[in-house]
């Protein structure tokens, strides 16, 4: 079966951007001029997807407006003989389909993901994290489609960081597989572990926001107790479907930004700035005369 519904869990409370957070949704903080949560809704529609599945809370409601038509401000600049950006607004009201649920009370990713569960139905699905921003030639998503419609089981992307830092992460162990054209990149997975102390984890391949999975992880998460931090992982929802089902682990090809993280939001920042065709240059030779 084609992926046709990503899901976006954007109803966390962002407090590690404190107190830029506290009156406006992480997920609409700018990267240059774009908010964190378009780059990820762009990534979905890139992908062929066509309809996005937000799970919000309270305080959300500017981005159900920055996906909505915006007609007062769309007359406002054509008035004002604006219409290449008249254009570019509208664009994002036609990015794709979207359904809007409200998650009443924060309690984790796997719960998050569990609340799509009459809209997805029993469809394969994508889970997009607009934390992780990544700058790819093919968009992540994508590639892990096209990873899909040949193993037909759940993809979760991953990519190798520093032992150190594994511990803000959900880990695999697995094994690589052979003959096939992501050869070195394509790993099936023998267990997961949520957080682990470096010492215990069982490699350095980490999970990261993009996830396609199977129907059946509903099942398995509303089945799963509260783990780390006392909220319903996914990762252990996934830890359970590894029970029924093969899931396979993606290196993908493409930079990967922490923009969840406040020096990998500036980093994103930065070197988005620098590819920027109406400033790149400018902002380049500001940079150099800094002389850091």
């Amino acid at each position: 079966m084609k992926v046709r519904k990503a899901v976006l869990p954007v109803a966390g409370l962002g407090t590690r951007f404190l107190p830029a957070t506290k009156a406006q949704p992480k997920e609409m903080l700018p990267v240059v001029d774009k908010p964190l949560v378009q780059y990820a809704v762009e990534e979905v529609a890139a992908a062929g997807i066509p309809l996005t599945i937000f799970v919000t809370g309270r305080g959300k409601s500017t981005i159900e407006n920055h996906f909505d038509v915006s007609a007062e401000l769309e007359h406002e600049l054509a008035g004002r003989g604006k219409e290449p950006l008249r254009k570019q607004v509208r664009e994002i009201s036609s990015l794709c389909n979207v359904v809007y649920l409200r998650q009443k009370y924060p309690k984790g990713l796997g719960h998050a993901v569990l609340m799509s569960r009459d809209i997805v139905d029993e469809e394969p699905f994508a889970v997009v994290l607009s934390d992780d921003v990544i700058d790819s030639q093919v968009p992540c998503l994508k590639q892990m489609t096209e990873v899909f419609e040949e193993f037909n089981a759940s993809i979760l992307a991953i990519e190798r960081v520093p032992k150190a830092t594994v511990g803000s992460y959900g880990i695999i162990a697995a094994e690589p597989v052979r003959n096939s054209r992501w050869n070195g990149r394509l790993f099936k997975v023998n267990d997961l572990v949520e957080k682990p102390n470096p010492a215990d984890a069982p490699s350095n391949l980490a999970i990261i926001g993009r996830y396609i999975l199977t129907p059946r992880i509903f099942k398995k998460l509303s089945a799963t107790k509260r783990g780390k931090g006392g909220e319903i992982q996914l990762t252990d929802g996934l830890k359970n479907l590894l029970k029924d089902e093969p899931i396979y682990g993606f290196i993908f090809e493409g930079k990967r930004y922490d923009a969840g993280d406040k020096l990998g939001f500036l980093k994103a920042t930065v070197e988005y700035a620098l590819k920027e065709p109406s400033m790149g240059e400018q902002f380049r030779k500001y940079l150099k005369s800094l002389q850091l």
